[in-house]
């Protein structure tokens, strides 16, 4: 039997020690976390855990108490300074491994989401499935922030509202996104992306503004298929205008399938209303054999830099943690066993106001690898797009070369010729 309580009287539930799951992005209990920073003292020795989305999900957990503890899979904007300092446990991952983590080796004491308002004896995961499935099972307590503004969507999983220990009722926005800027580089990385894109090919995206962009660009392309862990603005103007029909997907056919919802208040709106649009879990957008029989699949992520081996960095900078690896090596590899598959990684080719080359020779050695050389396939940049799989070492460092920044081509051209001599 659910109890219904206010937002104030979850920390009374909390005791040190315990292993507390949050839900991230917009099933984010923003009323419960606000409680509780109002409390801090009764997070004083607690273990939060949480898929924090940068520019969506804005709590260090490590700022509720001095002595609150904190275990994240992404590096936020928030969290950086205490991911750096060791006070937020940074745990390198990809979503499918995430998701099995917390399914079958994290002890979870309460989970924490935000819910829509039930039907009748049940009640909706809403609009962000991702992550809450691994969870549910096995929590001690279950507490659901049950948002009156929150869309129940007709495609996402449901579960008995008996599963719910505590309720708590609020009416607030649900989360959103800020849509990234789309310059005039980015649009041109848009456009090459395109170039890739056939009809009846299924997408996938990733976060921020190059993905964004080349769903800009595809207002051309007929009956394109939609698999992805999130869902994004781009995807819901093409899917309006017809562009994403499914109707050539062999898996899910006529259906867009998602994990979680990453946009404005237009596309929470949208999401909530539109049948063809279906919520599933990591365990089932990212699972490499439901990708694998996806025909024609096409992942689309972003990069911070790659070097001439076809290194992929995603996630960190001058050896800092920034980001995170995401979902987009399980896309990648999907993608590579896809029929008629492929798996784009794109990039500006030059940082900080041109004086830096995002085609370097080599990852550094503070910086970890986000995709192994042996994963990649095609590289964009606004030079170009390259098919480096299969090739040899000279040539794909040849193909990089290309499509880098024409002001760091002969230096790249150099160091690589020293690299081979050394």
């Amino acid at each position: 039997m659910t109890q219904w309580i206010q937002a104030q009287d979850v920390a009374g539930l909390v005791r040190p020690g315990m292993t507390v799951f949050v839900a991230g992005g917009t099933a984010e209990p923003r009323e419960i976390l606000a409680a509780l920073a109002e409390q801090g003292e009764c997070c004083a020795g607690v273990r939060f855990v949480a898929v924090s989305l940068p520019g969506i999900n804005h709590v260090d957990f490590t700022n509720l108490d001095d002595q609150a503890q904190s275990t994240a899979f992404f590096a936020t904007p928030e969290n950086r300074d205490s991911i750096a300092t060791g006070r937020t446990e940074f745990i390198p991952m990809q979503y499918s491994a995430i998701f099995d983590y917390l399914e079958r080796d994290l002890p979870v004491d309460i989970a924490l989401v935000q819910l829509p308002k039930p039907a009748g004896d049940t009640i909706s995961h809403g609009i962000s499935v991702d992550f809450l499935p691994a969870v549910l099972d096995k929590a001690g307590l279950v507490v659901g922030e049950i948002n009156s503004r929150q869309p129940v969507p007709q495609g996402a999983p449901e579960m008995l509202l008996s599963r719910l220990d505590y309720a708590v009722a609020c009416e607030r926005p649900v989360p959103t996104i800020v849509p990234p800027k789309i310059d005039s580089v980015i649009s041109e990385i848009g456009r090459h992306i395109a170039g890739l894109i056939n009809d009846g090919d299924c997408i996938q995206i990733g976060i921020g503004g190059i993905p964004g962009a080349a769903m800009a660009a595809l207002s051309d392309r007929n009956d394109l298929g939609f698999h992805s862990g999130m869902i994004s603005d781009g995807a819901m103007n093409l899917a309006r205008a017809g562009n994403i029909t499914g109707q050539m997907k062999a898996v899910d056919t006529l259906t867009m399938v998602s994990g979680a919802t990453l946009g404005s208040r237009e596309l929470v709106d949208w999401a909530g209303n539109v049948p063809q649009l279906v919520f599933r879990p990591v365990g089932y957008t990212h699972n490499i054999d439901v990708l694998r029989r996806i025909e024609n699949f096409v992942s689309i992520n972003a990069a911070l830099e790659v070097d001439l081996f076809g290194q992929v960095n995603s996630d960190m900078l001058n050896g800092r943690q920034i980001s995170a690896t995401g979902g987009s090596i399980d896309m990648m590899r999907g993608a590579a066993l896809s029929s008629g598959g492929r798996s784009i990684v794109a990039l500006k080719s030059t940082a900080r106001a041109g004086e830096v080359s995002c085609i370097s020779p080599a990852l550094s050695v503070r910086t970890a690898t986000t995709a192994l050389r042996t994963d990649v396939d095609y590289v964009v940049t606004e030079y170009g797009a390259r098919r480096i799989r299969h090739l040899p070492l000279k040539a794909r460092a040849e193909a990089m070369i290309e499509i880098a920044h024409p002001d760091f081509r002969d230096r790249l051209h150099d160091e690589w010729h020293e690299m081979m001599l050394a």
